[in-house]
C-alpha cells in the first residue's frame, strides 16, 4: 500500500471571511487562532467565555496537494482521516465527498476517480458544536450531567469539553489526527487479530488477518479473510489462491521467526513475558504481517524463506506483549474478589484516572503524553484508567503504557449521560466500537474494557437524568448487548465490564462494597474525615479524591493581577468548576491545620490536605491487601490550569500527592494506623475526655519475592528526641501484607510528642513517616530552622527539630525531586534532583502554616 501524508501547512478560516490564515494539521481550531493572535489565551482570567462564542461558527480548512507517488497506479486511493472533530462536510476538487459526525470514529472515502496529476484541492468544513448541541436538544431532550451544557449527550464529542467539574467549556473542533491518501493496489490488510494461547513453556500466537480490496466478503480456509472487487474495479484479480500472507516475528532481543503460507498459527518457545510495572520486565516482541498477491510462499514456520517473493500489497507491524491478563472474581468469604490478574497473579492496581491532556488537542504530543506517563510511572504506578468523558487516546499513548508497565482500564466514551439509542446513533457508535477495538487490541498493556462511567449509579441507583422508560431499555441495549457481541467478535481475550462503579451489570446494587468496584466519595463530597476510609474493605476502588489548588506559578498562568490571588475571587473561582469547593477545601483546613495568613500557604496547606486524604485510603486499601485490590484515586492530569483532585497540574508541576503516591505505592511500604483525637470523632472539650493513643504498624510486599526487613518505632519530642522506641524483624511473603501488633502509649502527651516509624531492607531505608497523635494544628512544633546546600546533583536539607511535610521549592516550582513534602526527625536527609534548576530555593514544613 502506497501512502501520501496531507498532514502540515494548511489553510483554515471562518465561514464567511475573505482571508484565510495558515493553520497546522494535525490541530484545532483553538490552537491555529491561538497561534496566529486571532484569539485570547482562553485560560487566562475569563477568557473561557470569548473562546466559547467563536465556536458558534463554521470553519473551514483547505490545502492542495499532488497526486504523488504511483497513487495514480493503484486500483482504489482512499482519503483517510484518522480524526475529525466533530462535525464536517468533505470536498476534494469541488466534489463533496461525505460527512463526518464522530470524532471517536476513522472516516475514509473513495477518491481515486477525482484526483488530478497537480493541483488538488481538499476542503472540510467543520460545523459548530454548540448551534448543533443546542438544536438537537431541542428534538432529544437527553439528560447528563450538570457541569456540562445542554445537549453534549447528542454528540459524539469529548463530553467534557463542554465542561465539567474540573473542565472548562472549550469545545474545540478540527483535524486534530493525520490526514492521509492510502494507495491499494490489489488489496490491504483491513486488520490482525493475534489470540495467545499460553503453555508451559511456549506461547502460540493464533492469527486471524483480514485483507480487502472491495466489494464482497470471501474468507478461505487458511483465516484470511478478503474482499475481491466483482465488477472490473479495484481488486478483481485476487481469488483464494491469489492472496496470503507472512508473519515475522523478533523478541526483544533481536532474534526473528518467520512464517509464510498464511499461518494460522506461530509458536513461541521461551517466550520473555510482559509484566506490569513492578512486577517484572516490560517485553515486546514486534509482529510484522506482510500480504503478499500471486504465488504463494511455504515452507516450515520455523525457517526463512528462500525462492523469490510475491507482490508485497500491504504490511501491518505492531508491538505485543506476551503475557495473559484478565480480571480474576472469585467468591470468597468476604463476597467476591475483583482484581486484575496477569500471567497467573493478582496483582494490586495502583494509579490513578487520566482525562484529556489539554482542551486544545493539538497541543497534545508525544513528548507531553511520555513526560506525564513518566511522572506515573515514577510514583510507582502499575495502573490507568482512561475515564469515559473525553476521548479514546492516541496510539502513542498506549505504546508508552506498553513500555511503562501501565495496565490501562479503558472506558468506552460514555460518562454521567443517557443517550437515545435512535438506529442512527447505534450505527454510529457501532463503527466507533469497531474502529477502537480494532485500533487497541493488540496493546500488552489493555487491561480491560468498560461500559461506561457512573452510569449504573447515578442513573439508576440514585435516579438522576431519567426521564422516560425508553432510556432504560436503551441503557442495557448499549452496555449488557451490543458492545459485549461486539467485543466477542472483535477482541474476545479482553475482559468487559459494564459500567464503573458496578458489581456485574443488571442495576444490581453498582456501589457494592463486597463485589466489583466502587467510586468512595464519602471523603470529600461527603465532608467525612480521612479516617472514614477505615470503615470500608471495598474489593477495587478506581475513583476516590480530594481537591487541592495548583502551585503558584501555574496560577499565575491565569492571572498577573495580585488582587486575584483570593480563592474566593472571581478568577480563581472561574478555575474552580466544583461548587462550594473552595469553601469545601478550607472546611478541612480548619479541622486539621491553622488558618493560613497569606495566599501561598494556602495553597501548600491545601496540597497536605489533599495528599493525606488519598494516604489514609491507598494506606488502608494496602494494609488490607486480597480483601482490597485496587486504588486507583481521581485524578492524574488536568486539561487547562484549574483547582482540581490531580496530582500532576496542568504545567506539569508535581502536588504533594505525587510525592506521597510515590511513597504510598511503593513496593514495599510500611504504614501506620493510629489511634488519636482524629480517630477517637470526639470533641476535644468534652469533660472526661479519653481516648486511645496506639499505633499499629502494616507492611505490604507488592513484589513477586519475599522480603526480609527491619521495622522501627520511636516516640519522639519536637526536637525529634527520642522517648521510647521499639525493633522488630519482619519477613512478608510475596504479594501479601502483615500487620504487626499494637502498641499503646497511654502516657503520651499528644502535643508535644509524636511517632516517627521506618523500614530498612538491605541497610536501606525504603519506607518511612510520621504520625501524630493530635490534629496537627495544636501539635507544638519548634521552629525547625530549614537549611540547605547543594552537592552536586542533590539537595541536603537539615533541620534542628521535628519538620513535618517539608516543602522544597525553586523560583519557577518546578524543580522534580526524588522525594519532597517528606518529614524529617531533625537531622538531614538528601534529595536527588531529577528536573528543574535549582535557583531560589525556598523551603517550609506544617510549623510555618499560621
Amino acid at each position: 500500500m502506497i501512502t501520501q501524508s496531507l498532514n502540515g501547512i494548511w489553510r483554515m478560516r471562518r465561514v464567511g471571511d475573505d482571508g484565510f490564515q495558515e493553520a497546522v494539521v494535525p490541530g484545532t481550531v483553538y490552537t491555529d487562532l491561538l497561534r496566529n493572535g486571532q484569539m485570547e489565551d482562553p485560560f487566562f482570567k475569563d477568557n473561557e467565555q470569548k473562546a466559547l462564542k467563536l465556536m458558534d461558527e463554521d470553519y473551514e480548512y483547505v490545502t492542495e496537494f499532488p497526486c504523488g507517488g504511483g497513487l495514480s497506479a493503484c486500483d482504489r486511493v482512499l482519503l483517510h482521516f484518522d480524526g475529525i472533530d466533530t462535525l464536517a462536510d468533505i470536498y476534494l476538487n469541488g466534489v463533496h465527498l461525505g460527512d463526518a459526525c464522530n470524532m471517536h470514529r476513522i472516516w475514509e472515502f473513495e477518491v481515486k476517480q477525482l484526483l488530478r496529476p497537480e493541483k488538488n484541492e481538499l476542503r472540510v468544513v467543520l460545523h459548530s458544536p454548540t448551534k448543533y448541541i443546542a438544536e438537537a436538544f431541542k428534538v432529544s431532550q437527553t439528560h447528563g450531567s450538570e457541569d456540562a451544557m445542554d445537549g453534549f449527550v447528542n454528540i459524539r464529542k469529548a463530553h467534557c469539553m463542554f465542561g465539567w467539574d474540573w473542565g472548562a467549556h472549550l469545545p474545540d473542533a478540527g483535524l486534530f489526527r493525520p490526514v492521509t491518501l492510502l494507495g491499494i493496489d490489489e488489496a490491504r490488510l483491513e486488520s490482525v487479530y493475534i489470540r495467545q494461547e499460553h503453555g508451559a513453556d511456549a506461547v502460540t500466537l493464533h492469527f486471524e488477518v483480514e485483507a480487502s480490496g472491495g466489494g464482497c466478503g470471501k474468507a478461505d480456509a487458511r483465516g484470511l479473510h478478503y474482499e475481491a472487487e466483482t465488477d472490473g474495479g479495484g481488486c478483481g484479480k485476487a481469488d483464494a489462491q491469489g492472496l496470503h500472507y507472512e508473519v515475522t516475528v523478533t523478541a526483544p532481543d533481536g532474534t526473528k521467526i518467520t512464517a509464510a503460507g498464511s499461518p494460522g498459527k506461530l509458536v513461541i518457545e521461551n517466550p520473555q513475558l510482559w509484566w506490569p510495572n513492578g512486577y517484572g520486565e516490560q517485553n515486546l516482541y514486534t509482529v510484522e504481517v506482510a500480504l503478499y498477491a500471486g504465488a504463494e510462499a511455504c515452507g516450515d514456520q520455523m525457517e526463512h524463506q528462500t525462492q523469490p517473493r510475491a507482490k508485497k500489497l500491504d504490511v501491518w507491524e505492531r508491538r505485543i506483549g506476551l503475557r495473559t491478563m484478565t480480571v480474576h472474581r472469585e467468591k470468597d468469604q468476604w463476597g467476591e474478589s475483583f482484581a486484575f490478574q496477569v500471567n497467573g497473579i493478582d496483582i494490586f492496581a495502583m494509579g490513578a484516572d487520566y482525562i484529556p491532556e489539554d482542551h486544545l488537542l493539538g497541543r497534545v504530543t508525544p513528548q507531553t503524553t511520555r513526560t506525564l506517563l513518566e511522572k506515573a510511572k515514577w510514583a510507582n504506578f502499575n495502573c490507568i484508567r482512561v475515564w469515559g468523558g473525553g476521548y479514546y487516546p492516541e496510539d502513542w499513548f498506549y505504546d508508552i503504557c506498553d513500555e511503562l508497565g501501565l495496565v490501562v482500564w479503558q472506558d468506552f466514551m460514555f460518562a454521567c449521560a443517557l443517550y437515545d439509542l435512535t438506529p442512527e446513533f447505534e450505527a454510529n457508535i457501532r463503527a466507533e466500537f469497531i474502529d477502537n477495538i480494532k485500533r487497541l487490541r493488540h496493546h500488552a498493556s489493555l487491561g480491560l474494557w468498560c461500559g461506561n462511567n457512573e452510569m449504573e449509579q447515578f442513573v439508576f441507583e440514585r435516579n438522576e437524568w431519567l426521564t422516560k422508560p425508553q432510556e432504560v431499555r436503551d441503557y442495557f441495549l448499549m452496555y449488557e448487548r451490543i458492545i459485549p457481541e461486539i467485543l466477542q467478535k472483535y477482541d474476545p481475550q479482553t475482559f468487559y465490564w459494564p459500567a464503573s462503579p458496578s458489581s456485574g451489570g443488571s442495576l444490581d446494587f453498582p456501589q457494592d462494597p463486597d463485589r466489583g468496584d466502587v467510586h468512595y466519595w464519602e471523603v470529600w463530597h461527603g465532608n467525612k474525615p480521612f479516617t472514614e476510609y477505615r470503615k470500608y474493605f471495598f474489593r477495587f476502588v478506581s475513583e476516590f479524591g480530594f481537591q487541592s489548588f495548583p502551585a503558584m506559578k501555574t496560577i499565575e498562568q491565569i492571572s498577573d493581577d495580585p488582587s486575584d490571588y483570593n480563592i474566593f475571587s472571581y478568577v480563581m473561582e472561574k478555575h474552580q468548576r466544583n461548587g462550594s469547593a473552595n469553601g469545601k477545601i478550607m472546611n478541612y483546613m480548619q479541622q486539621t491545620y491553622r488558618y493560613p495568613s497569606d495566599f501561598r500557604t494556602v495553597l501548600y496547606a491545601s496540597q497536605l490536605l489533599q495528599a493525606d486524604a488519598i494516604r489514609y485510603g491507598v494506606e488502608h486499601f494496602r494494609r488490607n491487601r486480597g480483601r482490597c485490590m485496587g486504588a486507583v484515586y481521581w485524578q492524574l492530569n488536568d486539561c487547562w490550569p484549574v483547582a482540581s483532585w490531580s496530582s500532576v497540574d496542568y504545567c506539569g508541576r508535581l502536588k504533594a500527592l505525587h510525592y506521597y503516591a510515590g511513597r504510598f505505592f511503593a513496593p514495599l511500604l510500611l504504614s501506620c494506623e493510629e489511634q488519636g483525637l482524629m480517630t477517637s470523632g470526639k470533641d476535644l472539650n468534652r469533660e472526661h475526655f479519653t481516648f486511645e493513643k496506639s499505633i499499629r504498624l502494616n507492611v505490604a510486599n507488592e513484589t513477586r519475592e519475599e522480603a526480609v526487613v527491619t521495622v522501627r518505632y520511636a516516640l519522639r519530642n519536637p526536637k525529634a528526641e527520642i522517648l521510647r522506641s521499639g525493633e522488630e524483624k519482619v519477613m512478608v511473603p510475596a504479594l501479601t501484607s502483615v500487620w504487626l501488633d499494637k502498641v499503646e502509649f497511654p502516657d503520651a502527651d499528644i502535643y508535644t510528642e509524636y511517632i516517627s516509624y521506618e523500614l530498612e531492607k538491605d541497610g536501606e531505608i525504603l519506607s518511612d513517616g510520621t504520625v501524630n497523635f493530635s490534629y496537627p494544628k495544636y501539635f507544638r512544633y519548634e521552629d525547625p530552622e530549614l537549611t540547605y546546600r547543594l552537592i552536586g546533583d542533590e539537595i541536603e536539607v537539615s533541620a534542628k527539630a521535628y519538620a513535618k511535610s517539608v516543602e522544597i521549592l525553586n523560583e519557577e516550582e518546578n524543580l522534580l525531586l526524588s522525594d519532597n513534602y517528606f518529614d524529617m526527625n531533625a537531622g538531614t536527609k538528601r534529595v536527588k534532583i531529577l528536573g528543574g534548576e535549582p535557583v531560589g530555593i525556598r523551603l517550609r514544613s506544617v510549623y510555618d502554616i499560621k
